[in-house]
């Protein structure tokens, strides 16, 4: 998939963020206003989102685990995105993002575990004290952002779960629902999403369940109410709108491996010396830069994260 370079947006040729912000929530404002004559491309019912973009998050940590880089815009972060639910271009999360209500919302953590609960959302998101934590994020199409998400290591509600011993792999599940994700209306993947880590990375300090971005409650477009990130691993591993939890004994299936699993693999941990078979993962673009730079092995994160893979062939397990 190419990128439209002509829409790029330089951050620092951007509306100020406050003003965006505030013309931001005048938007929402007026649009539930007039629902009855806004119903969208998809003919899908408007419902005001329970929690706009913008609205803050308390009590939040500043993470150790944060790099010191430039932070991307929040418009670049919130309008550039892929999320195949809410439609196929990088500009439609953004506009189908007012179709995805978020509550109520649940998340069931089931399976090899002890403790299985469904959670509501925001019990859940009291689960752990929230933290900010600035990744560098690499996607699979040679593209960068630096984000500074909000959210809680994965960790805490793993060991709440008490896994079995039977337990070796983590799988997520996407919602499933047309009305409100109307990019399912469409047959290119099966749906729902689904995704999966290894216990020990889906434990891994750097893992985090994300309900938040810039200090802010999570935008739609970007995975609302509740999505994974994983640092080290291209994007399309950081599952969005998450609903399920499952602790399994074998490797869960993950939706891009299973439609191409010549181009994406399991593992899909960001390397420069494997290569997608359609282009080169080198070198990257970081969104609002001009020059490309060189692609990090783990996306800069191996200190912390190669003692996981070790022995293993990564041209092999990629």
């Amino acid at each position: 998939m190419l990128i439209k370079t002509g829409k790029e947006i330089r951050s620092d040729e951007i509306t100020p963020r406050d003003l965006y912000l505030n013309r931001r929530q005048f938007i929402v404002a007026a649009s539930a206003a007039t629902a009855g004559a806004l119903l969208g491309r998809f003919d899908a019912p408007f419902s005001p989102p329970a929690a706009i973009a913008g609205e803050k998050l308390n009590n939040i940590k500043k993470s150790s685990y944060s790099t010191a880089e430039k932070q991307n815009s929040f418009k670049d972060i919130t309008h550039y995105n892929n999320f195949y639910e809410l439609g196929t271009n990088k500009e439609d999360p953004a506009e189908n993002a007012k179709y995805l209500t978020t509550r109520p919302w649940t998340v069931a953590v089931e399976g090899e575990v002890k403790k299985p609960k469904t959670y509501d959302i925001d019990a859940l998101m009291k689960l752990a004290p929230l933290e900010e934590r600035i990744y560098r994020m690499r996607c699979v199409e040679a593209w960068s952002m630096v984000i500074p998400w909000v959210g809680f290591p994965l960790s805490s509600l793993i060991k709440l779960a008490e896994p079995t011993g039977n337990a070796k792999f983590v799988q997520f599940v996407t919602l499933h629902d047309p009305k409100r994700m109307p990019g399912q209306r469409l047959p290119i993947m099966q749906w729902p999403y689904v995704e999966g880590l290894r216990l020990d990375e889906a434990a891994h300090p750097l893992t985090i369940l994300s309900v938040g971005l810039y200090g802010e409650v999570l935008p739609a477009q970007n995975g609302a109410p509740i999505r994974l990130v994983v640092p080290w691993k291209y994007g399309f591993k950081s599952i969005k709108s998450i609903v399920k939890i499952r602790f399994v004994e074998k490797q869960p299936p993950a939706s891009w491996n299973l439609m191409q699993p010549q181009e994406y693999g399991f593992y899909s941990n960001v390397n420069p010396e494997v290569d997608h078979p359609r282009w080169s993962q080198a070198t990257e673009r970081r969104i609002g830069e001009f020059l490309r730079r060189k692609t990090l092995m783990f996306n800069g994160y191996g200190e912390q994260v190669a003692s996981l893979y070790s022995g293993m062939d990564l041209k092999k397990f990629y």
